[in-house]
């Protein structure tokens, strides 16, 4: 059986500024959050470094996406502010 294919949608937490995150997808989160800390993505430069708060894995590439869509808009705010 060959290695599962992960796709993730995460929320990452600024240390400079504990009240900032930002919602992000990728098929590689060590990469993501390594790329996001130095500085390769114009969003979270300013507020660097970044820990990771919630990650979630899909195996399914359309579903992380629409999630992580979800996530973004006020009502997927609302619930990861409080769920998540």
């Amino acid at each position: 059986m060959g290695k599962s294919t992960y796709y993730y949608v995460y929320i990452i937490q600024s240390l400079k500024d504990t009240n900032r995150f930002y919602t992000g997808f990728s098929e590689d989160l060590d990469a993501r959050l390594n790329d996001n800390n130095q500085s390769k993505n114009p969003y979270t430069a300013k507020y660097k470094p970044w820990k990771i708060k919630t990650a979630i894995a899909f195996t399914d590439r359309d579903q992380a996406l629409n999630f992580e869509r979800y996530l973004k808009s006020p009502s997927g705010r609302a619930f990861a502010k409080k769920r998540l």
